[in-house]
C-alpha cells in the first residue's frame, strides 16, 4: 500500500504530469481525448502520451476507447485512496494535524442545510449556455435557489438566439446580463453552494479555489453558437441545448438536498453531468 502511495506522489511531483491530472480533475466526470489534453496544455502528442501513461500506471486515471481515439478520466477511487492514506494514516487519527474536511466525518458527510441555495453556472462567454441555465433554473425553481451565471471571458452582449428562445418559452430575460466570474469571488460575493461549468473551455481553465468549498461539477454541453447553416438550423441547435440543460436542471432540483450527505450529493450531480444525450 505504501509503495502505491509513493508511486502516486512521485508521479504527481512532476509539474507537467500534475497539470494533466488537474485538467482531468476539472473535467470530471468527463473523459477527455488525449488530443484535447495536448492542445489545452500545449504539449506534443508524444509527451502527452507519456504523461498519461504514467498517471494511469499510478492508478490515478483510466482510459476508454472511442473509435480510434482514447479518452482519459480521473480514477476517483484511486485519488480518494491516495488522499485517505496520506491524511488519515499519516496523521495517525489526530484531527488537529489534518485538514478538518479530510478527517471530520460530520463535516465530510453532513447533509446540506435546508435553506435557499446559491447556484452559479459558468461558461466562457456567458452569452448562451450559462445564460440558458440561469434563466431555466430561476424559472423552474427560483423559489428554492438563488441562481447566477458568469463567464471567464464574458461577451458584451447575450446571444440573440438564446434570448429569443427563452422569451418564446415565456421565461423572463430582462434581468439577464453577461458577467465576469470575478463578480462571484471576493468578500462581497454571495456564498456559493453549487458551481457548475457548462462548457469545456471554462472547465479547462485554471481558477482559484472557491470560498466555502461549494459542490462543483462539470455539465458540459455542445456550444449552439457554433451551429452553422440557416437561422432555422441554428435555432434547432439552441432548442437541443435548451432541452438538455432543462432536463439536467429538473433532475438537480428534484434531489432531496436536505437529506443527502455531501458525498452522496456530489455523486448525484456528477451523474447528472454524465448524461450526454438529454433532449
Amino acid at each position: 500500500m505504501w509503495t502505491m502511495l509513493l508511486d502516486q506522489l512521485s508521479t504527481l511531483s512532476h509539474p507537467e504530469r500534475m497539470r494533466v491530472f488537474r485538467l482531468l480533475m476539472r473535467r470530471c466526470p468527463d473523459a477527455v481525448p488525449a488530443g484535447e489534453v495536448a492542445q489545452v496544455l500545449g504539449f506534443k502528442p508524444s509527451t502527452t502520451s507519456v504523461y498519461l501513461s504514467a498517471l494511469q500506471k499510478a492508478g490515478l486515471i483510466h482510459h476508454t476507447r472511442d473509435g480510434n481515439s482514447l479518452r482519459y478520466a480521473v480514477k476517483l477511487d484511486g485519488a480518494r485512496d491516495m488522499v485517505a492514506q496520506l491524511f488519515t494514516d499519516c496523521c495517525n487519527g489526530r484531527p488537529d494535524l489534518c485538514p478538518p474536511a479530510m478527517v471530520d466525518p460530520l463535516q465530510r458527510m453532513a447533509p446540506m442545510s435546508d435553506h435557499k441555495h446559491n447556484v452559479l453556472f459558468i461558461c466562457t462567454g456567458n452569452s448562451a449556455r450559462s445564460i440558458l441555465a440561469e434563466a431555466i433554473m430561476r424559472h423552474e425553481a427560483g423559489d428554492r435557489f438563488n441562481v447566477y451565471s458568469a463567464g471567464t471571458k464574458p461577451f458584451s452582449e447575450l446571444n440573440p438566439f438564446a434570448v429569443e428562445m427563452l422569451a418564446g418559452k415565456g421565461i423572463e430575460t430582462s434581468s439577464l446580463r453577461a458577467k465576469n466570474v470575478s463578480e462571484f469571488q471576493g468578500p462581497d460575493a454571495p456564498h456559493l453552494d453549487f458551481v457548475f461549468t457548462v462548457c469545456d473551455l471554462a472547465a479547462n481553465e485554471e481558477c482559484a479555489a472557491w470560498e466555502g468549498q461549494p459542490i462543483s461539477a462539470h455539465w458540459g454541453l455542445p456550444d449552439p453558437v457554433k451551429a452553422e447553416g440557416t437561422d432555422a438550423e441554428k435555432r434547432l441547435a439552441f432548442q437541443h441545448t435548451f432541452g438538455a440543460m432543462r432536463n439536467r436542471i429538473i433532475a438537480f432540483t428534484a434531489l432531496p438536498l436536505d437529506t443527502l450527505s455531501r458525498a452522496s450529493l456530489q455523486n448525484e450531480v456528477d451523474e447528472i453531468g454524465r448524461t450526454k444525450e438529454d433532449t
